[in-house]
């Protein structure tokens, strides 16, 4: 099994897990490597050293400082951002495209208040903060709106 370091053209990083480097061009061929972030398919593989297990007093791996303050960030971000995004979906039901009618239906009464995520067009998006109903865009990552493995 290779495990290698991956990044998306937005320069999401993720890890993916492949039989081999055959295996893992052969679905990038066919689009099945997507970025976990933003759905991107245009992925590049990072450089990263292998890991050998030769010993059990190996010595520490020294990674200089401006790495470890640049990357940690960033993936701590990735972390956060995909937290929020899997309580969304836990928290809320979809109701595709009639987005702006069920948000209505919520607002003025006419059904029972509950957290709900869809799609709206930016006309209808706009036409429900002019009603005064509150509406947040946030785009879901592909991956999580599928089963996750």
């Amino acid at each position: 099994m290779k495990v290698l370091d991956l990044q998306c053209a937005h320069q999401h990083v993720f890890e993916g897990w492949f039989a081999s480097e055959a295996d893992f061009l052969g679905q990038c061929e066919r689009g099945l490597v997507t970025c976990p972030m933003c759905g991107d398919a245009s992925i590049t593989k990072m450089m990263s050293a292998p890991r050998l297990n030769l010993s059990s007093a190996r010595a520490e791996a020294s990674v200089p400082q401006d790495v470890v303050e640049t990357a940690e960030p960033e993936q701590a971000l990735q972390t956060a951002w995909m937290a929020v995004a899997r309580r969304i979906l836990a928290k809320t039901d979809d109701v595709g495209t009639r987005f702006a009618e069920e948000a209505r239906k919520i607002h003025y009464g006419e059904v029972k208040e509950r957290g709900i995520r869809g799609k709206a067009s930016r006309e209808e998006t706009e036409s429900l903060i002019d009603e005064g109903i509150a509406v947040m865009p946030f785009p879901l990552p592909e991956a999580l709106k599928g089963q996750l493995q």
